[in-house]
């Protein structure tokens, strides 16, 4: 079955305002059976956004309008396609009990979901490292070098595998090398196989599948879906399920990247 389930949609606050429906329309020109609407979750009520407009996730005030919407649109597209309710939540180390409890009161009403790792933070201050070059630049400066950031966001997505975030815990790790977003203007000559095929052992233990992602090929400081291609091998080797997703916060990225990556769905 043809699926993209990454796609964010008119409620980012990041995003664009692009209607549900234009995506929904997009999906199926390209023959998509199945797509999941994968929005921001609501962050932590007690973490602050650090990014400067706090724009990272949707307000929890429209959150029953979003599912209510997308549940509307499952029923009037079902004959052409299968649409999901869904949420791309944030792994905030410090946070889990509040994460936990935003699963446990909306996670009956989700299809699909995705864990990600965008916030890292250094003696109690958080930055959110895919944000801009330059907050990755003051990173690699507050961190003490680009590898320890490497390495602080890798052992912080082998954390988000670890966590117990109850019955609704999302069962797919989103973008897992995502740190390599601008690997071109600061390289990283660490590899960190160690710590991804750590990642990857526990991923394949929980029964859990990776976010395999469009995104990062049409970001040019990047050029290379996420994960990385060394990192997708691996995976294949432990019969890790890979999910496609265009991660599109446009109707026309629907699809992105879809036919670099068929090969190793």
């Amino acid at each position: 079955m043809k699926t993209d389930q990454h796609i964010h949609t008119p409620y980012c606050p990041h995003g664009s305002k692009d209607l549900f429906e234009r995506y929904i329309e997009q999906a199926i020109k390209q023959g998509f059976q199945m797509i999941s609407f994968t929005e921001h979750a609501p962050l932590p009520p007690s973490f602050v956004d650090p990014t400067p407009d706090q724009d990272s996730g949707m307000k929890l005030e429209h959150l029953e309008g979003y599912i209510h919407i997308i549940q509307q649109l499952k029923e009037s597209f079902k004959k052409d396609i299968r649409v999901n309710v869904g949420f791309e939540v944030d792994f905030i180390e410090g946070f889990e009990e509040e994460t936990k409890a935003f699963l446990d009161t909306y996670g009956h009403e989700i299809d699909d979901s995705i864990l990600s790792v965008h916030f890292l933070q250094n003696n109690g201050t958080y930055y959110c490292m895919d944000y801009s070059s330059d907050v990755f630049s003051d990173m690699i400066n507050v961190f003490g070098g680009v590898e320890n950031v490497y390495k602080a966001y890798y052992d912080t997505v082998y954390r988000s595998v670890l966590s117990s975030l109850g019955a609704y815990k999302p069962k797919r790790i989103g973008h897992m090398t995502l740190v390599h977003k601008f690997q071109k203007a600061f390289p990283c000559q660490n590899e960190f196989t160690y710590e991804t095929n750590r990642i990857l052992d526990l991923i394949q233990k929980q029964n859990m599948q990776l976010d395999y992602n469009g995104a990062g090929l049409y970001k040019p400081l990047c050029e290379e879906p996420y994960p990385a291609d060394a990192v997708v091998k691996e995976a294949k080797k432990r019969n890790i399920p890979l999910i496609y997703g265009s991660d599109a916060h446009t109707a026309k990225d629907v699809g992105q990247g879809y036919s670099y990556l068929e090969p190793m769905l």
